[in-house]
């Protein structure tokens, strides 16, 4: 008896695992066109509430972007 019990709570606790990681609350990705003037921190702050350096952060490491260079046109993933 308590080992059927033990199964049933094992497999409800991996069914509600399975469940709770399927769902993305971050919702999708979106892009941005850089525009002229634009920097990296212009818009990590435009985009992301708080301190922009965590903002900037995603951003480079999302597009690869390890010098923090832009240019007019490029498009980037905002995470």
């Amino acid at each position: 008896m308590f080992a059927r019990l033990l199964v049933v709570a094992l497999l409800v606790t991996l069914a509600w695992a399975v469940v709770a990681r399927a769902g993305s609350a971050a919702g999708p990705e979106r892009t941005y066109t850089v525009r002229s003037g634009d920097t990296l921190w212009s818009i990590a702050s435009a985009r992301y509430g708080g301190d922009p350096r965590s903002g900037v952060w995603k951003i480079q490491q999302r597009n690869g972007i390890g010098d923090g260079t832009i240019r007019v046109g490029q498009r980037i993933v905002l995470p």
